[in-house]
């Protein structure tokens, strides 16, 4: 089996992936909050999430099923309504979080599954990333003659480009974090990133 990808192209689709994923939005912005909060790997559960949504549309939008996109419509909403009231209750909670680091960690340390589907509700609430893919792939390759290859291809390039980039906020923000470690300054910070997850709760339930 052949690729219709080149290695021109797939350079040129990676360094696109690495710019928008760089680009500050609301996927970072949770991100980020996560691992200031949580830690690391509860930044990169949150990174893994994202790109799986990712793939999804990218299978849609290679599939070129637009039409089933439309027709999700309600499910998409349902999936806004349930990732903004989560983020909305995890930003109380840090709200509401003493000063001392142990009973910060009782409140905020969720699991790695939440951190998982917290990612995920942001991407897969955004039901315009799907028609961003359709719009950005023709540029790239023709949908009409893409192979399985060429599909195993993009979603490789996607892992490295986005995960990598969104890996990356992920540890900065744990380095950063691990910076302050006096209380009234992991309040300030939990109160900043419970701020964040607040908005971008309600920002995917006003989309919705």
């Amino acid at each position: 089996m052949e690729s219709n990808l080149t290695f021109s192209s797939i350079a040129a689709l990676f360094g696109a992936m690495v710019v928008l994923a760089s680009i500050p939005s609301v996927s970072v912005l949770t991100v980020l909050a996560r691992s200031t909060t949580s830690g690391f790997i509860h930044g990169a559960f949150t990174s893994i999430g994202i790109v799986v949504g990712d793939i999804v549309f990218i299978i849609i939008a290679i599939c070129g099923l637009s039409v089933l996109a439309e027709t999700m419509g309600s499910f998409f909403v349902l999936v806004k309504y349930l990732g903004g009231t989560y983020l909305i209750w995890l930003g109380t909670a840090l709200w509401r979080s003493k000063s001392n680091s142990v009973e910060i960690e009782g409140v905020i340390e969720s699991s790695l599954v939440s951190s998982f589907l917290t990612g995920l509700f942001i991407t897969l609430g955004d039901l315009k990333a799907i028609l961003f893919y359709l719009g950005f792939f023709p540029a790239f390759l023709d949908l009409s003659t893409v192979s399985i290859l060429d599909t195993s291809i993009i979603i490789v390039v996607a892992l490295v480009a986005v995960g990598g980039i969104k890996l990356g906020y992920a540890f900065i923000a744990d380095r950063t974090s691990l910076l302050f470690d006096r209380s009234r300054t992991k309040k300030i910070i939990n109160i900043t990133a419970g701020s964040v997850m607040i908005g971008v709760g309600v920002f995917l339930i006003v989309k919705a």
